[in-house]
């Protein structure tokens, strides 16, 4: 099977970048024997397309189309996301060709054909996971990397994009509550970021350095109403640092009770019950990137196969 795989997401320094990247390396490490990947956004002889990311979606595959959906948040929060709506009118047409879907959480699974009408015997649910780089560092490494970024000795952690407002991330929000410790914001920020009251931005870190920054939090906080999966939970309890979430229903279907969670809306909550939490955090997901990929390389698989009107079985 020859599957054409647009990495354009690869840079990207949010949570899709990052699914992009270790999802990419990882089909790589098991395509053997009759698997080759194949680094294009213009498929030509190849059996299934795959885009990872909602703008890649073609409208006119000329081929099986796999879609990974992480979230469907410009649908289900219009009002919200005016802007991004109208450039998503049209990938959200192009989603509907798709032979499958790959979407990360049944709740987003339930989303797709809630918003989409998208059959849901032709979506596979596939988590992700934390990336193999980010595990707890040594204590000698958090000092170090803790005083390259004024980091202080003690603090509460966000981890995730801040280039525009989000609402849905309730950050401000977040900033804006009275709490003890300091609160740190890693991520790469627009200008309004920088009027945050009181917290500490980092801007983009690297891996390396991302490992040591949550494992030296004293919690991880995400205060975020609306997720698709939630990674950064997932990566901080890689690190050994304890979550503390608001109850968003893809949330608690990835960490079940290796979190604690408030109501939603609930800042004050969140932050005192981030403030009281205690180590040992417990351990994360079990599930891997190469469990990630095994289950991609399945869903190529079913594409393959899909005899829709919108896939001839070869692309020419």
């Amino acid at each position: 099977m020859r599957v054409a795989f647009d990495a354009r997401g690869a840079r990207d320094t949010r949570g899709i970048g990052r699914y992009v990247r270790s999802l990419r390396e990882a089909l790589e490490a098991i395509a053997v024997d009759d698997r080759e990947l194949v680094e294009t956004h213009r498929p030509r002889r190849v059996d299934v397309f795959h885009s990872p990311w909602i703008d890649g979606a073609l409208l006119r595959p000329p081929c099986a189309m796999v879609v990974t959906l992480h979230d469907l948040v410009p649908l289900k929060r219009r009002g919200e996301y005016l802007r991004t709506g109208v450039r998503f009118k049209m990938r959200y047409l192009a989603v509907r060709r798709a032979a499958r879907l790959l979407v990360p959480t049944e709740a987003v699974a339930g989303d797709a054909v809630e918003h989409l009408g998208f059959p849901r015997e032709r979506i596979d649910v596939v988590p992700y996971a934390a990336s193999s780089a980010l595990r707890a560092a040594p204590e000698p490494r958090v000092a170090e990397v803790r005083a390259r970024y004024g980091i202080p000795e003690r603090y509460l952690l966000w981890v995730g994009g801040l280039e525009t407002p989000d609402p849905r991330k309730r950050v401000a929000a977040l900033a804006a509550t009275p709490r003890e410790l300091p609160l740190v914001l890693v991520g790469r920020h627009g200008s309004w970021a920088g009027e945050l009251p009181d917290v500490h931005l980092t801007g983009h870190v690297p891996d390396e350095d991302l490992a040591a920054i949550y494992t030296g939090a004293h919690a991880l906080v995400f205060p975020s109403d609306d997720e698709g999966f939630g990674l950064p939970p997932v990566e901080a309890l890689a690190c050994g640092t304890p979550v503390v979430a608001t109850e968003v229903p893809a949330v608690r279907e990835v960490l079940g009770d290796r979190a604690r969670f408030v109501e939603s809306g609930d800042m004050a909550g969140l932050v005192a019950a981030a403030e009281a939490a205690t180590r040992p955090a417990p351990a994360p997901p079990a599930w891997t990137w190469g469990d990630v990929a095994a289950a991609t390389w399945e869903t190529y698989e079913r594409a393959a196969g899909w005899q829709g009107p919108a896939a001839p079985r070869h692309a020419r």
